[in-house]
């Protein structure tokens, strides 16, 4: 049959899988998008299953619409967009368009994105009278986020707290979030799943209907799922068979060895434990790759073994065994940064590659900036990937505001952020009074807006209130109308307020680059509606809150790309720059000096992402010493390094490398650490080879010093304020144990935490 054409062997079984459980493990790079679609047309050709009767979930917009795209190519049925292949949030956010109001929202909800939430827990701060210095919005945001992800209501939250004062502060300030979010009608991301669960749960004729509707549930890049997510697709997937027996026609694919976003609630036990949520589950591996060539294959397989919780595989290939893997240890991070721009400058000008064709990955972002600087000078284009997202711009966020107006008056953030943009001479005062009325009242911001007259004190700014709810509801009435389409009235929205007159009279470069964005963001809108047979505004809203970094990664301009190595999932470039390989970066110090296997496993599992972007060539450096938050670091090779086979690694330095004779190799000894420099530098620095003994050699000096003891309260850099809960006596230094208030416990070395004592 065609759909089974070209197909290995292990594909096609899962492919004719019909009933029961399935899980795909499904390495990196063996064609599971290709299985699944494959899968979606034998359901229909073979087992006559209905288009409608099929739901595929994923995680981004762009592996949807990969996913989308093979199936209305190979499926010959008269209406393939009966089938429904989505991300989570999609799903989510179109059966709440249904059915919300079952819950107590509108159909109109506005989604929140992370500065609106940032920005609506300022509020909730304000008003519960804490201190913004010691309460930060991100904390509170990263503590109700996990929270939701657990399933865990701002109720059950409280009842976890009680006699624990930080947790109970996070409880009251969790239930102020949740009231603001439902008296606005928003949802922020983790809402739409935890909410679209609640809706199932309290109304199970809805759920019986989506369970009726999707008998066969496939899930790629299962390894991301967090609880809320498992239990969404468990609530789907209990479908009845005639006879009234429970079908679990639930298909999941995925990679454990990928499993890289824990600090996003990822829970890796939902693909490791599947067999035992479902105990008929038949388990295939797909361990043929077709991206990378054995070396680069066998040089993951290796890193990875190390891991201990993981489901046995190893990758492997029918191509060539190809080039060596290429490690370079530089003298600090500019030569790096210099040497590899140099590679990518020939490799290019040479006709070996296009800019394109290679990727720069790190672990953090501060490492772009050296990266950034050295590709400028050298002339080359590139892109930082996970930079500031289109639609985070100010004009953006600005014109979205008005349309989420419109769209849902009881949004708060959105009106405050335009009630004086452009200017309007409505101050602050007066907006605090109008935010009091409205707490007092029980009334959203734009409804006590309208009732400005019986507000005190806003007097002197009545004209300019009243100009500006007549303005909104002029939009409001002209939408309502059906007078134009979407894309005149966003012309409409922007003539009206002046916006991009007021830019063109400041006629800046800046202005002028504000300006082409709001012109892109219409032509956003006018492909939206040849794209959509029934436009709305609310649709048009929804589909740009739901773009998410890598749905912005266009393949086809010739850039550079330069992104951290979580950014890089799901994506594979010819030739990959893996830098900064050391241990305390890449893996980072809580994984080095943390206590907890799971961090350090967690790691590795971003190392072999990392190496699996690779088809043609790969090449990991590090650096004898790098400047890290103003202070000159000496730190030992990545103990990943050493993980990789010695016979896979080609060290080159520049006095005796030759270029490759390969045609389609890239300048490798451009990238490599000057022998003689290296040597002379390690010379004067016998700590730098000795890994970590620096560290032990200060550490009896800074322990005897410690100012703090169980129960005190510190400060770290970067994870906030914590209480001591414990100090241990190691290797002449102290494991320091903290909780901090961002609810996260750590385990530390004393000399390397340099916590304060408030």
């Amino acid at each position: 049959m065609k759909i089974l054409e070209g197909l290995n062997p292990e594909q096609e079984e899962a492919v004719k899988h019909f009933k029961g459980p399935l899980l795909i493990l499904a390495g990196a790079g063996s064609g599971k998008t290709r299985v699944l679609t494959h899968r979606i047309a034998y359901l229909i050709s073979e087992y006559r299953v209905n288009p409608w009767n099929i739901l595929a979930l994923t995680f981004t917009n762009k592996a949807a619409g990969e996913m989308r795209e093979r199936v209305d190519t190979i499926v010959s049925v008269k209406n393939p967009q009966d089938i429904w292949v989505s991300t989570f949030h999609s799903l989510c956010v179109r059966i709440l368009r249904r059915h919300i109001e079952a819950i107590g929202y509108t159909r109109s909800f506005s989604i929140y994105d992370s500065d609106d939430q940032k920005t609506l827990m300022r509020e909730v701060i304000k008003y519960l009278g804490l201190d913004p210095k010691k309460y930060k919005e991100r904390v509170f945001l990263s503590v109700i986020s996990s929270a939701k992800d657990e399933l865990i209501t701002p109720e059950k939250y409280e009842l976890k707290a009680m006699g624990d004062y930080n947790k109970e502060i996070y409880a009251h300030v969790y239930r102020e979030y949740q009231k603001r979010l439902k008296d606005a009608n928003a949802l922020d991301f983790d809402d739409l799943i935890t909410k679209t669960i609640e809706l199932f749960k309290s109304n199970p004729d809805v759920l019986f209907y989506y369970q009726n509707r999707f008998k066969y549930i496939m899930v790629d890049e299962y390894q991301d799922t967090n609880t809320a997510q498992f239990k969404l697709i468990h609530l789907l997937a209990n479908t009845m068979d005639e006879d009234g027996s429970v079908l679990h026609n639930l298909c999941v694919v995925g990679d454990d060895d990928q499993s890289i976003y824990k600090f996003r609630g990822a829970n890796i036990h939902n693909i490791l434990n599947f067999e035992q949520s479902y105990p008929s589950t038949r388990v295939i591996k797909l361990e043929e790759n077709y991206r990378s060539t054995q070396n680069i294959l066998n040089a993951a397989n290796a890193v990875i073994q190390n891991n201990t919780v993981r489901k046995d595989k190893a990758l492997w290939t029918k191509k060539e065994k190809g080039d060596f893997i290429y490690f370079n240890r530089f003298i600090n991070e500019y030569e790096e940064a210099s040497e590899i721009t140099d590679a990518i400058s020939y490799a290019v000008s040479s006709g070996q590659a296009e800019y394109k064709d290679f990727a720069i990955l790190y672990r953090t972002n501060a490492q772009s900036r050296v990266f950034e600087e050295k590709l400028v000078t050298s002339n080359i284009p590139y892109k930082i990937v996970g930079a500031i997202n289109f639609y985070q711009r100010k004009e953006i966020k600005d014109i979205l505001a008005y349309l989420r107006t419109i769209e849902n008056g009881f949004d708060d953030i959105s009106v405050k952020r335009i009630i004086n943009v452009p200017k309007r001479g409505i101050g602050l005062a007066t907006i605090d009074r109008i935010s009091m009325y409205a707490i007092d009242h029980g009334y959203s911001f734009y409804e006590a807006l309208q009732n400005y007259e019986y507000i005190d004190g806003v007097k002197r700014s009545a004209a300019k209130l009243q100009s500006f709810v007549s303005l909104i509801e002029s939009f409001k009435r002209q939408l309502e109308a059906f007078e134009i389409s979407l894309t005149d009235f966003i012309h409409e929205v922007i003539e009206e307020t002046g916006y991009v007159k007021l830019l063109e009279e400041e006629d800046t470069e800046e202005a002028l680059s504000r300006i082409e964005n709001i012109e892109e963001l219409v032509n956003k809108v006018a492909a939206y509606e040849k794209s959509t047979e029934e436009p709305t505004l609310a649709g048009f809203l929804e589909e740009v809150a739901l773009v998410a970094d890598i749905d912005n990664v266009n393949e086809s301009n010739d850039l550079v790309l330069l992104m951290t190595l979580h950014s890089a999932k799901g994506l594979e470039f010819p030739y990959v720059y893996i830098v900064g390989m050391e241990d305390g970066i890449f893996p980072g110090y809580a994984a080095v000096l943390g206590d907890d296997p799971e961090e350090m496993e967690e790691e590795r599992r971003l190392c072999y992402v990392g190496i699996t972007r690779a088809m043609k060539k790969l090449s990991l450096s590090c650096a004898v010493s790098r400047f890290r938050n103003g202070e000159q670091q000496y730190n030992r090779p990545s103990r990943f390094l050493e993980e990789v086979p010695r016979y896979l690694i080609k060290q080159t330095s520049l006095q005796n490398s030759k270029i490759p004779k390969s045609t389609n190799a890239v300048k490798s000894d451009k990238i490599s650490l000057s022998y003689n420099k290296g040597k002379e530098l390690l010379d004067k620095n016998p700590m730098i080879n000795k890994g970590f003994s620096s560290y032990k050699a200060s550490a009896s000096k800074s322990s005897s010093s410690i100012s703090y003891k169980e129960g005190d309260r510190v400060k770290h850099t970067t994870f906030g304020e914590g209480i001591v809960k414990s100090l241990v006596e190691k290797s002449g230094d102290y494991q320091v144990c903290v909780d901090f208030d961002s609810g996260t416990t750590r385990k530390m070395m004393a000399s390397f935490a340099k916590l304060k004592k408030m």
